[in-house]
């Protein structure tokens, strides 16, 4: 469950436990390269009884997509090691399991480590994601699990096969996946099979065997019925055994993509997590 405030605050993640029926098991934060690990936070979601999936972007909030200080190549090249060890050794030393999804939607161009902006080029990314996997892991840090993270394909985004940077670097795969409906002039509504189904495939090619999350998704109101979404997407997503996760993103951001959003939502979300197979 990804909420506006974040692993501390707990009343909201209160709401949604409420809201869902059960406590979230996976909450999602973020940082940027100007932050130190959250080891508070981290603590925080362990004493829910949850597990982080944080994710570590590599620019500075605010700032926009073109950021060349943050180019891939510089942080191929070393330029940010002694804060990528600082995480290291943070994580390390807090020694319990954390989820890690670094430069997540790479695929996109919404991003300044997007290969298609920043002066990114082609094979760039896989540079950068194991320049920083190998740096962290030089800390000992074991108890990361490194998430790689595409958005769902779409035209005109960068194929995954360049982007992956192997099995040896990787131990979960993940997608970010909107049902945005009418909410946007592009948009039309996609049924979860729709949004997902090419990614999922295109994954298990990429990454066999590897566990699959959904780290991002949610639906918009406007086009269909969210209520019969989400129930379709729990049982979906259910029927899959390699899908270990699903993460809904709990904001009133672009539309609003939260649970609630209408009491028909809600109640058929809460349904269906309580119908799922365990």
């Amino acid at each position: 469950m990804g909420t506006p405030g974040g692993p501390l605050a707990s009343a909201e993640l209160d709401a949604v436990t409420a809201l869902a029926g059960e406590a979230p098991s996976i909450i999602l934060s973020y940082k940027d390269f100007n932050q130190a690990a959250p080891i508070s936070e981290l603590e925080a979601v362990r004493a829910r009884g949850a597990q982080t999936l944080l994710t570590w972007e590599p620019w500075t909030w605010g700032g926009g997509t073109e950021q060349p200080a943050y180019s891939l190549d510089r942080i191929a090249a070393g330029d940010f090691d002694p804060y990528l060890r600082q995480w290291g050794q943070a994580l390390a030393g807090w020694g319990h399991p954390v989820m890690l999804r670094f430069g997540h939607e790479m695929n996109g161009n919404w991003y300044p480590w997007s290969e298609q902006i920043n002066g990114n080029g082609s094979g760039d990314y896989v540079a950068a994601w194991r320049h920083v996997h190998d740096v962290v892991a030089s800390t000992g840090a074991t108890n990361i699990t490194w998430v790689w993270n595409p958005n769902v394909p779409y035209w005109g985004s960068i194929p995954l096969s360049g982007l992956y940077p192997g099995n040896a670097y990787v131990d979960a795969v993940a997608l970010d996946g909107y049902n945005w409906g009418t909410s946007a002039s592009w948009s039309s509504w996609q049924s979860p099979s729709q949004l997902f189904g090419d990614g999922l495939a295109q994954l298990r090619t990429l990454a066999p065997g590897k566990q699959i999350l959904i780290a991002e998704t949610a639906s918009a109101e406007q086009g269909g019925s969210k209520a019969d979404w989400n129930t379709a997407l729990i049982s979906y997503l259910a029927a899959q055994p390699d899908i270990t996760a699903i993460t809904w993103f709990h904001f009133n951001k672009e539309t609003d993509w939260r649970i609630n959003s209408s009491t028909a939502s809600a109640q058929a979300f809460a349904a269906a997590l309580a119908a799922r197979p365990r």
